[in-house]
C-alpha cells in the first residue's frame, strides 16, 4: 500500500504556498498540444487504476457497489474528456469583435488567456467525478492546478494523490489531503481561481478565505431539489426515475431529488409504486451490496436526527424495505404528511429520505418552489409544453432535468452551476472553459487611422473633429 509523504498527507500552510508558487513556474500560456497532452495524461491515469480507485471509495464509504462509481464517476469524466479533446482547440480561437465605427478600419478581438493556478477543494460523496470534472476544464483553459481531496474519503484521497504525482510534473497538477484546517489553509492561498463543491455554510467560509486575496470563487453548493409530478406526468415511468436519482450513491448526491410534489390523490400510488420497484431494483435489500452505505457514522446519525424529528411533528414513515445488516445502510423512506418547517423540509437531506408533499392544483405546486430558496436542480415530470413554460418562467434553479433525474449534469455542452444559495458561477465543457480563462479584449489598430487628427494642441480641427464624435445632443 502507498505510503504518502508528508506534503501529501499533513501539508502546511507553507508547503502549500510552495505548491501554488511551483505551480506557477508552468508554461504562461501552453499551446493547445501542450494542453491535450495534459488532458491525455489525465485519460491516461483513470484508464490505467479505475479498479484500484473503485475500490478505494468502495473502501471509504464501507460499501459503495463499483459498478455505481464506474457509472457515475468514471464514465462522465471519461466522456467530458472525450468532449474537450474534441472542442477544445476550438475554443482556444480568439473570438473577433467589430471595432467602433470611428475607430475603423482597427479590429478587436478576444484571446482566451489562462488565468494561472486554479484551486479545486474536492467533497467527499463524488470523490473522482467532483475531482476529475473541473480539472478537465481548468487544464484546458491552460491552468496549472492544486486539488484540496476530501479528509472523508481517505483511502481515494491518497491512492488519487499518489497517481496525480506519478502522472503530472509538480508544475502542473497536484493534490493534497489533510483535515479541516488544511481545507481552511487552503482556501486562503493566494489562487487565481478557487472552485469549491460542499455544503453552503462551508461555501461561506471558503468564500470569504477567499476575499483575502481577491480570489475570484465557483461555488457549486446544494439545496433542496425538487421533482414536481405534474398532472400529464407518466406516472410509474415519474416515480421510477426519482426512484433510482433518489437511491444512487444512496441519496448522497447534490442534486437528488430532495422532495417530491404530486397531486393529492396520487400519495397512495406513489407509496405502492415506489416499493414495488424498490424490491425490483434490490431484491434482498437486508443483504444486497449493489446499494451504497452512508459515509460515516456521524452523517448517518444526523440522518436518523431528521427522520426522527419528522415523525415527532406528525409525519408518518414508509420504508421501502427491511433493515440491512449494516445500520450505514438504511433503507429509503418515503415520509406523508410533512410539517413544511420541520427540518427534514428546511435542510438538504442528502440522504434516502423523501418527503411526499400533496398539492390540489399545478398552480399551488409552482408557487411552493418558487417562494423556496433557489435549489441546485429541479424536476419535472409532464408532457405538457405550457406547465413546463410556466415551472421556466416561474421558478429559478441552477439546472433542470424534464422527464428524468440527474441528466442534466451529464451534458458536457451544457453549463453546471447554482443560482443564489444553492452556488454561483458554472463549468462543465466550454462554459467550463470560460470559467477558467480570461477573455483577453485586444484591439488592433490600423495604418490608416485617423485618431492623429485628435492630437494636441486642441485647435480649431480638434474642435471640429470633437463636434463630430460627441454630436450636438438632442434639440
Amino acid at each position: 500500500m502507498y505510503t504518502p509523504n508528508a506534503m501529501s498527507s499533513t501539508p502546511t500552510p507553507e508547503n502549500l504556498f510552495s505548491l501554488v508558487s511551483k505551480a506557477r513556474e508552468a508554461l504562461p500560456c501552453p499551446g493547445w498540444k501542450e494542453r491535450a497532452r495534459r488532458l491525455r495524461t489525465l485519460e491516461k491515469l483513470l484508464h490505467e487504476n479505475r479498479s484500484g480507485i473503485a475500490e478505494a471509495i468502495d473502501d471509504d464509504f464501507g460499501g459503495r457497489p463499483p459498478e455505481e462509481t464506474l457509472l457515475l464517476e468514471l464514465f462522465p469524466s471519461l466522456a467530458a474528456l472525450r468532449h474537450t479533446l474534441k472542442h477544445g482547440r476550438r475554443w482556444m480561437r480568439p473570438q473577433r469583435r467589430f471595432a467602433e465605427f470611428w475607430f475603423l478600419p482597427a479590429r478587436t478581438e478576444l484571446v482566451p488567456r489562462p488565468l494561472g493556478v486554479v484551486g479545486i477543494i474536492v467533497p467527499w460523496n463524488y470523490p473522482l467525478y467532483l475531482a476529475v470534472g473541473p480539472l478537465i476544464d481548468a487544464l484546458a483553459a491552460g491552468n496549472a492546478c492544486l486539488l484540496k481531496l476530501s479528509e472523508f474519503t481517505p483511502r481515494f484521497s491518497v491512492l488519487f494523490a499518489e497517481l496525480v504525482e506519478r502522472y503530472f510534473p509538480g508544475n502542473e497538477v497536484r493534490a493534497v489531503t489533510g483535515d479541516a484546517e488544511t481545507g481552511k489553509a487552503f482556501s486562503a492561498l493566494p489562487f487565481d481561481h478557487l472552485l469549491f463543491t460542499g455544503s453552503t455554510a462551508v461555501g461561506r467560509q471558503v468564500m470569504r478565505a477567499a476575499a483575502s486575496n481577491l480570489t475570484p470563487v465557483t461555488l457549486e453548493l446544494g439545496g433542496k431539489s425538487p421533482a414536481i409530478i405534474g398532472p400529464g406526468a407518466r406516472f410509474e415511468h415519474a416515480v421510477e426515475r426519482i426512484l433510482v436519482g433518489k437511491c444512487f450513491n444512496a441519496g448522497q448526491t447534490c442534486i437528488a431529488p430532495d422532495y417530491v410534489l404530486l397531486p393529492r390523490t396520487r400519495v397512495p400510488a406513489f407509496i405502492d409504486t415506489a416499493q414495488t420497484l424498490f424490491t425490483r431494483l434490490y431484491p434482498d435489500f437486508a443483504s444486497n451490496r449493489q446499494y451504497a452505505s452512508i459515509i460515516d457514522a456521524t452523517h448517518r446519525e444526523r440522518l436518523q436526527r431528521l427522520h426522527d424529528s419528522a415523525v415527532a411533528a406528525g409525519a408518518t414513515p414508509h420504508a421501502l424495505g427491511d433493515a440491512a445488516e449494516n445500520d450505514r445502510r438504511p433503507a429509503p423512506t418515503l415520509f406523508t404528511d410533512v410539517d413544511v418547517n420541520s427540518p427534514l423540509m428546511q435542510e438538504e437531506i442528502f440522504g434516502p429520505w423523501l418527503p411526499l408533499i400533496p398539492y390540489d392544483d399545478f398552480e399551488e405546486a409552482v408557487t411552493f418552489v418558487a417562494s423556496r430558496p433557489c435549489p441546485l436542480a429541479l424536476y419535472l415530470f409532464d408532457n405538457d409544453k405550457s406547465r413546463l413554460r410556466q415551472v421556466l418562467e416561474r421558478t429559478s434553479a441552477g439546472g433542470v432535468t424534464v422527464n428524468d433525474t440527474l441528466c442534466h449534469i451529464t451534458q458536457s455542452h451544457l453549463p453546471f452551476g447554482g443560482v443564489g444559495p444553492s452556488g454561483m458561477g458554472t463549468y462543465h465543457g466550454e462554459a467550463g472553459f470560460r470559467t477558467f480563462s480570461r477573455m483577453t479584449p485586444v484591439f488592433h489598430q490600423s495604418r490608416f487611422s485617423g485618431f492623429s487628427l485628435l492630437n494636441p494642441p486642441y485647435g480649431k480641427r480638434f474642435r471640429y473633429m470633437l463636434r463630430l464624435l460627441i454630436g450636438h445632443g438632442s434639440r
